[in-house]
């Protein structure tokens, strides 16, 4: 594995996991019902019904940030992650956070700047290419996300059973080749480590 054994693993408590789940069906849904072509929001009701949808997302992704942050980004893990790893997986994580916050945050935007009657233009145009780049970052992050999650559970680390009700770990991987794939990710996350501390002695 690529953490340092340690008999400490702390999982994620009944209301971080409540929140884990629950936000997924709300981000699918916001995805399913975006609005197709800015001209639907000629429709005053829709107009309403999408600023509220996105202010009440932007208020849950905040208040999950909030609470989430309290924890640590390998929670459950039944070691330590190697440095690398962590900055890695602090990156993904503030990503898909910047990338949820963006998405309601340039709807917003669109909606304000069609209710003043700035249909397109410059101003226009970019607010819907903010929101287009920002939903498809959170595309890639998610899935970057669920595709580390799943490879966290090949290789048994305890991260997955921290926040996953289902398929529970039961220690680390005894499989070869998944054992072989962990070393050499090891072996890059050291030499990457060791770039990084001889640029910071130059």
């Amino acid at each position: 594995m690529v953490f340092d054994q340690s008999p400490v693993s702390v999982s994620h408590t009944p209301l971080a996991r409540f929140i884990h789940w629950t936000f997924i069906p709300l981000y699918v849904y916001g995805i399913i019902k975006q609005v197709g072509e800015i001209e639907e929001l000629e429709n005053p009701g829709l107009m309403i019904f999408e600023s509220v949808f996105a202010s009440t997302f932007l208020l849950i992704v905040l208040l999950r940030l909030t609470y989430m942050r309290r924890f640590n980004t390998f929670q459950g893990a039944s070691g330590d992650p190697h440095r690398v790893h962590t900055i890695i997986g602090k990156s993904v994580h503030a990503g898909i956070y910047t990338s949820l916050i963006m998405l309601p945050l340039s709807g917003l935007a669109i909606a304000l700047l069609y209710s003043r009657g700035i249909k397109d233009g410059p101003l226009q145009d970019g607010a819907l290419a903010l929101h287009e780049f920002s939903a498809s970052l959170s595309y890639v992050m998610i899935a970057t996300h669920i595709s580390a999650a799943i490879y966290s559970r090949a290789k048994g680390e305890g991260i997955w059973s921290s926040m996953v009700p289902i398929l529970k770990e039961r220690g680390a991987s005894e499989n070869r080749a998944v054992i072989r794939i962990a070393s050499i990710e090891k072996a890059i996350y050291d030499r990457i480590e060791e770039v990084l501390i001889d640029r910071d002695r130059r």
